[in-house]
């Protein structure tokens, strides 16, 4: 579909990409991954021509549709949240009027046999194929689904744009981008404003897209659940493994230590080489050997380690100062704005050493809990605070909070006090601030850099509760990898706001769940917890089975031990004509299952050497070529049913 070649990309004279190469195909899920700044977002904005290139060359066939995702939206609220859903049907629109015109130019013509009618039927043909691949005869329902997926209430539908949050914006604005059906799918980021639900419905939605799929997340749940491919940027270069992140972290790993092995085996083998051409170079005896040798070595091709970007921040939460058992308790707590109820009637209690994560859909109040315990928010009822509690926050958006005028040092010198302000270097060294880093215009940094300085905020003063709300956004996974680290390490108590699995798993043994201006305990992990949200999804399937569930649950094996002794008891009642029969049967579908495991191989085949043609002679794929791809692919994905279907029917005969 996509064809990457030799692709270089320069920012004042320093590549952030040097001759990449990759291709894309239908069907991809490619998770785009890499450090803070390594280019993830440059890239897709590259491949949908937002961004212009220095060398090489992005292939892309005539007619292919791409929709792009930014991961920061500029918008204009202009009309409601449906009327902007609708606005991503501008092409079902305009086919549907072009349809119009055409059965209206066709009920007048009588011409019936000339090209000229034909012509115009095969156009009515083609947009009608379009029409319905784009699912223009339910537009409705499909922008209904999608909404209600991404969290919006059917209340919401007619709500001005300008009333939602940027996060709840950014979600209309993914809508679209999935209504309009493109070809390619360019994500940046998507997940940062989803809840973990929303996060289920989209993961859900993507694995069944028909498109191919390209996303950068820094969440390792979401890519390992929807990726079968991994593309990771750094140091200029690209990896390309066709596996999921998690997978593709291991067998990376593995590469690099297969590489270094190899590496080494080899310098010992050029140092020996070299001694002895050293040490016999002036014996006319061992001049053959030593020629020998020198040609040898001549021919060696050197291996290359790939240069590995490890640097990373480094840091530990200091020690907690000592406070009360009882560290937040709220009676009765009401929350409002205006006559809007958010929290009603909230009785919390948190105590010491506890870490506790606050989920739920957006709006549903969880940042408004973590700014009533801060004393943000005002509210009704009673919010304590217990004794010596001192508490170090992070908000959402902080970020944002950052003063672009200042550079990193000032952010940090302004609010250090006493002893620490000896320390600032030091801390912002082990935050990736080093050298000239250090005096850079927080306007200039990305967004990863931007967490990372707000984060380091939090060292310089000792908190024995700390307040993350989204801390992961826009945190790369090695640095969010190492923030979880020092969360668990953390000696004092934590609450934290997050929708990322994988950062919650492991790090907090309780979960609160905010819905309908309540909140609801949850003893356990977030694995727990969301094993038991699909639990209580599926409880009416589950009573509906209940008959049966438990008797298959007592001993599946004594079960399928009876089902395979079954065919042979039958068989040996047959009368020997029936036995007969019986076998010719046996053999017919063994031959057929034979001949569709061969038809296997040979379409396997076939779209390797294919694979093989797009990797090394992009230029050289048309779009011939891609039907015939996708043709081949088809029959596979037929042939597969088949052989499924043959194999089911070959074990009911008892073979």
């Amino acid at each position: 579909m996509i064809s990457v070649s030799n692709l270089t990309v320069e920012f004042s004279g320093v590549p952030l990409f040097n001759n990449i190469s990759f291709l894309v195909n239908p069907r991809d899920r490619i998770g785009l991954t890499g450090k803070n700044g390594a280019g993830k977002s440059t890239l897709l904005k590259v491949l949908c021509g937002r961004q212009p290139y220095d060398n090489g060359q992005v292939s892309i066939p005539k007619g292919l549709t791409i929709g792009y995702l930014p991961q920061h939206l500029s918008v204009q609220d202009t009309r409601s949240v449906y009327a902007e859903a609708q606005s991503a049907f501008v092409e079902v629109k305009a086919l549907e009027k072009e349809i119009a015109q055409l059965n209206s130019q066709l009920a007048e013509r009588t011409d019936y046999e000339s090209d000229e009618y034909m012509a115009l039927i095969n156009r009515l043909t083609e947009k009608n194929d379009r029409f319905h691949l784009l699912s223009g005869h339910n537009i409705d329902g499909e922008i209904e689904s999608t909404l209600l997926g991404l969290g919006f209430e059917r209340t919401d539908f007619e709500r001005p744009t300008a009333e939602f949050s940027g996060g709840w914006r950014m979600r209309i604005e993914l809508a679209k981008v999935i209504l309009q059906h493109p070809d390619v799918l360019l994500l940046d980021e998507p997940t940062n404003h989803l809840d973990i639900e929303s996060v289920q419905w989209f993961e859900d939605m993507l694995k069944t897209y028909e498109g191919a799929v390209i996303v950068v997340s820094h969440d390792r749940a979401f890519l390992d659940n929807l990726t079968n491919r991994t593309i990771e940027i750094s140091l200029g270069k690209i990896y390309d493994f066709k596996v999921p992140y998690s997978q593709y972290v291991v067998q990376r790993q593995e590469q690099l230590a297969q590489q270094m092995a190899a590496f080494e085996n080899q310098q010992k083998m050029i140092e020996d080489t070299e001694k002895f051409i050293e040490r016999f170079r002036y014996k006319a005896t061992k001049a053959v050997q030593v020629q020998s040798r020198i040609k040898q070595l001549e021919k060696v091709e050197r291996i290359e380690v790939d240069e590995f970007d490890n640097s990373a921040m480094h840091f530990r939460f200091p020690p907690a100062p000592h406070s009360g058992q009882v560290v937040v308790e709220t009676k009765a707590m009401t929350k409002r704005f205006g006559d809007k109820v958010v929290l009603n009637d909230i009785d919390f209690t948190l105590e010491r050493g506890q870490k506790v994560a606050f989920v739920g859909r957006n709006g549903e109040g969880k940042t408004t809990m973590a700014k009533v315990i801060l004393g943000i928010h005002p509210c009704d009822g009673v919010v304590k605070i217990g004794h010596n509690v001192k508490i170090g926050y992070y908000a959402q958006n902080q970020s944002e909070m950052l003063d672009d005028n200042k550079t990193v040092f000032q952010t940090i010198d302004e609010i250090a006090k006493g002893e620490i302000r000896t320390k600032i270097r030091d801390i912002l060294a082990s935050f990736l601030f080093r050298g000239e880093d250090i005096d850079k215009k927080v306007s200039i940094l990305s967004g990863g850099e931007k967490a990372r300085l707000s984060m380091a905020k939090l060292l310089l003063e000792p908190a024995n509760l700390l307040v993350l709300d989204e801390p992961t956004n826009h945190l790369d996974m090695r640095s969010k990898d190492i923030l979880k680290q020092a969360l668990i390490n953390y000696d004092g108590t934590l609450i934290v706001v997050s929708h990322d699995r994988d950062f919650l798993d492991g790090m907090v043994n309780i979960v609160y769940e905010f819905r309908h201006q309540k909140i609801k305990q949850h003893l356990g992990g977030i694995g727990d917890f969301l094993y038991h949200k699909k639990l209580e999804n599926m409880r009416q399937f589950e009573m509906g089975q209940k008959s049966e569930t438990p008797a298959l649950a007592k001993n599946p094996k004594a079960d399928e031990q009876k089902t395979k002794a079954q065919p042979v008891a039958t068989q040996s009642k047959l009368s020997y004509e029936e036995q007969k029969e019986q076998e010719r049967r046996q053999r017919k579908a063994k031959k057929a299952v034979e001949d569709s495991e061969a038809l296997i191989v040979e379409y396997e085949a076939a779209i390797a050497e294919m694979d093989n043609q797009l990797a090394n002679h992009p230029e050289n794929a048309t779009t011939e070529f891609f039907e015939k791809y996708e043709a081949a692919k088809k029959q596979l994905a037929d042939e597969l049913n088949n052989w499924e279907r043959l194999t089911m029917e070959l074990e009911g005969l008892g073979v």
